[in-house]
């Protein structure tokens, strides 16, 4: 692994949305990475609540047009690209019209639509993947941050593995301490399944509906390295992360951030 690109692929994005912990964090560590001298590409949702118009996006029609096929449906794959000033980073938003809402709302799909988050997740993973393959961009750190990224580490290690955009990168999972109520559609094993997942890939989400914790200790177990990212994690998912043996980056606070998490990326050469 040579540390020269980061890859982060986030739930939420300041300014695109309202500041929280999690948003605040999808824009500093890369934009403090980008300062460290490395070259970074994100990926988020577009949900509805962001501003197209205000905040500049833009569709890129040659990354666009791919269907996405989840449950035996497909669904048409959107990309659209904005930059962050003075830093020149480059957001990258995964859109589609069944998961992603085309009228304004005041809030994200993910909590308005929850029946639909298993696919939201799917759809969002599977699409930055096969962006990422299309900008033939490799980079030796992939970061994820929050639960709808959580399938990123299971894609990538066991289905793009060799592919030259993933291969020999280091899967980061973030944990949080905001999560989501109740389980994700009871199908959601069956659609993975669908997806050429075996058993035995999709052991440690068992066979129950998958809760916020289930998922969060699955991300674990396919990532490379772990980092506490709030200091209101769940003392569980903390105790999970360090008994896997992975490297793990306790929460560093809010004014160490830059250093603690490019030294973590180093680390993991």
């Amino acid at each position: 692994m040579s540390l020269k690109k980061v890859l982060y692929i986030s739930q939420e994005i300041a300014p695109y949305l309202k500041d929280s912990v999690m948003s605040g964090l999808g824009r500093m560590v890369p934009q403090g990475m980008i300062e460290k001298g490395l070259e970074v590409r994100t990926f988020m949702p577009r949900y509805a609540c962001i501003n197209e118009r205000r905040n500049q996006l833009h569709e890129v029609i040659r990354l666009s047009g791919l269907n996405i096929v989840i449950d035996d449906s497909d669904h048409p794959l959107i990309i659209k690209v904005a930059t962050l000033q003075p830093s020149r980073m480059q957001v990258y938003f995964i859109d589609n019209d069944d998961y992603f809402l085309r009228q304004r709302a005041e809030d994200l799909e993910i909590n308005t639509m929850p029946e639909e988050n298993d696919e939201r997740a799917i759809f969002f993973v599977r699409g930055v993947i096969e962006t990422v393959r299309k900008l033939r961009w490799e980079s030796g750190v992939i970061h994820c941050s929050g639960w709808i990224t959580a399938l990123a580490p299971l894609y990538i290690k066991n289905v793009y593995a060799e592919d030259p955009s993933f291969a020999g990168a280091k899967m980061v999972y973030s944990l949080f301490g905001n999560g989501f109520e109740g389980t994700l559609d009871p199908r959601f094993q069956e659609k993975l399944r669908m997806e050429g997942f075996t058993d035995e890939q999709l052991a440690s989400l068992g066979s129950e509906p998958v809760d916020f914790k289930t998922l969060n200790k699955f991300a674990i177990d396919h990532s490379d390295a772990i980092v506490q990212a709030t200091d209101d994690v769940d003392p569980e998912l903390i105790e999970y992360a360090k008994a896997s043996g992975k490297p793990f980056l306790p929460f560093p606070g809010e004014e160490n951030y830059k250093d603690a998490y490019y030294n973590f990326y180093t680390s993991l050469e």
